[in-house]
């Protein structure tokens, strides 16, 4: 049987137009591996009960919390609740963290390739934080991050922050931005020139990670592939249609 633990919201912040940022005190606290998520289940005062699956926005070192960054869905049981309504000490449920295949395996030194669209960077966000924590040296990590302006960017001073760190980068692709806020980035959509112009400065093998929607992911994936990318070195988490 599933074991569901009890938490409470720590805080909200508003990341975006359409993310919020909700941090969890759960009864009991499971460290993470970057990359994994947690279900969350809310229960009506008439029994009914709704739950959804959110990748974490925190990275392991977080002790006794869990972060997520919740996208508000019009049509959605869970995330208009959280965005609308959640408060600091209403109380929800959590099982996990789970999931074992979109995680990052930090003893490995391949390079690492992290594309995220939307709100599918949240889980790439949580293993760049988790490099950053770790003492060694780490291998080189690059983030594409695509969006549709820079106003539904999240954290993205945290972003820049990472940036100091040695062998970490990011580049942004705005589909309807006018201009590209600095020369690596890229205005419009992302396509197999761009991938092939990031992953020459990581060289060869690297790890990939795509998360975003199916159509996103479809693209990146159908790109990589085209550009020689092994399957077996391309790691995916999609979500709705």
């Amino acid at each position: 049987m599933p074991l569901w633990t009890p938490a409470s919201v720590e805080s909200t912040e508003r990341l975006s137009p359409r993310i919020v940022h909700i941090r969890l005190r759960p009864q009991t606290w499971r460290q993470p591996r970057a990359g994994q998520h947690v279900d969350v289940r809310l229960t009506a005062e008439d029994g009914y009960q709704a739950q959804r699956s959110y990748s974490l926005l925190s990275p392991p070192e977080l002790e006794s919390f869990y972060d997520l960054a919740i996208e508000r869905l019009d049509d959605g049981e869970v995330s208009p609740y959280f965005f609308d309504v959640a408060q600091p000490g209403d109380e929800v449920e959590v099982l996990g963290p789970v999931g074992g295949h979109f995680v990052w395996p930090t003893d490995q030194v391949r390079p690492v390739l992290l594309v995220g669209g939307g709100s599918g960077v949240v889980p790439l966000l949580s293993m760049a934080q988790h490099r950053t924590a770790l003492r060694d040296p780490q291998p080189p990590m690059t983030l594409v991050y695509a969006a549709r302006e820079m106003a539904e960017l999240i954290l993205w001073p945290a972003l820049q922050a990472l940036e100091q760190q040695s062998g970490f980068t990011t580049r942004l692709v705005l589909s309807r931005a006018s201009t590209a806020p600095r020369p690596q980035d890229k205005v419009g959509r992302i396509d197999a020139a761009y991938l092939a112009s990031v992953l020459q400065p990581l060289g060869q093998s690297p790890l990939v990670y795509v998360c975003g929607s199916n159509g996103f992911v479809e693209t990146v994936v159908q790109a990589l592939l085209a550009l020689g990318v092994p399957p077996a070195d391309i790691r995916t988490e999609r979500f709705g249609g």
